[in-house]
């Protein structure tokens, strides 16, 4: 696959898209990049079901990058609950090494890509319902929190995602604040998505039809191209997550869920 001009402006287009988005919403971009990278590769000839792995993968490798910047942001304005992100985080690495090194390589793109719609449109149900938590209700302990940090980081190595589909519903449920729920989602993000390109570059060796400038299942240029991008961005969705009231912020996170959801269901149904 060759890097014409017309790639770079896509890759460079999408970056600045996410790297907003990250910062606005906490979902590290891996939401928005999942869908629009499949149809880039898919467009210039990488099979439907490696292009569905090879997104999750590159989408998850550029969070490594935007999850600093998004929660340098947040952090700046005191918005990072560290204490959450510290018991969470943990389970997070453990779930994410089940997740890429073992059933993302058994499972099919189209699978991958359903349970992507699946998991996407359950969170964005939840945030739009807007039920509120129980007042007495409140995270849970040690051994609580590195369940469900397990599962944040089993679940988002299956569809490419920082955790916020997750992470961000499972806190508001427990009476964490949504801008502080947000923000300890960005920081999140890291430890995923480490834990998770590694194991998508040990489990890509030697597959068939990857296509040239590929380091497993992850395609570097989108990850260059990307990373620059979204990190210059994420800043300005911090400030705009800031700005906004909590239940408008609630609505953009499901809204936004919801598309992307449907496209990787049409993908998942026709491949």
């Amino acid at each position: 696959m060759n890097l014409d001009p017309i790639l770079i402006i896509e890759l460079a287009a999408l970056g600045l898209c996410t790297g907003f988005l990250a910062g606005l919403l906490g979902i590290g971009g891996g939401m928005i990049m999942v869908p629009f990278i499949t149809h880039i590769l898919g467009t210039r000839g990488v099979s439907p079901d490696l292009a569905v792995k090879m997104a999750i993968a590159t989408s998850m490798a550029t969070i490594v990058f935007t999850s600093v910047s998004s929660v340098r942001a947040h952090h700046q304005r005191g918005a990072v609950r560290w204490d959450i992100a510290r018991r969470l985080a943990p389970g997070i690495v453990i779930g994410a090494a089940l997740a890429s090194l073992g059933v993302f390589a058994l499972l099919k793109g189209a699978w991958l890509a359903m349970l992507f719609a699946a998991f996407v449109s359950f969170s964005a149900t939840q945030m739009l319902k807007d039920k509120k938590p129980q007042p007495s209700r409140t995270l849970p302990g040690v051994a609580g929190q590195l369940g469900a940090g397990t599962v944040i980081g089993f679940l988002s190595g299956l569809v490419g995602a920082g955790g916020g589909f997750v992470s961000v519903p499972f806190m508001t449920w427990c009476n964490v604040a949504i801008h502080n729920a947000v923000a300890t989602s960005a920081a999140l993000g890291f430890p995923i998505a480490l834990a998770n390109a590694a194991g998508y570059i040990v489990a890509g060796q030697g597959v068939a039809g990857l296509p040239a400038h590929s380091l497993g299942y992850i395609y570097w240029p989108a990850l260059a191209v990307i990373a620059c991008a979204s990190v210059l961005m994420a800043p300005l969705g911090v400030k705009a997550a800031h700005a906004l009231p909590v239940k408008s912020l609630k609505k953009v996170f499901a809204f936004t869920l919801f598309a992307l959801a449907a496209y990787m269901l049409f993908k998942g149904l026709s491949a």
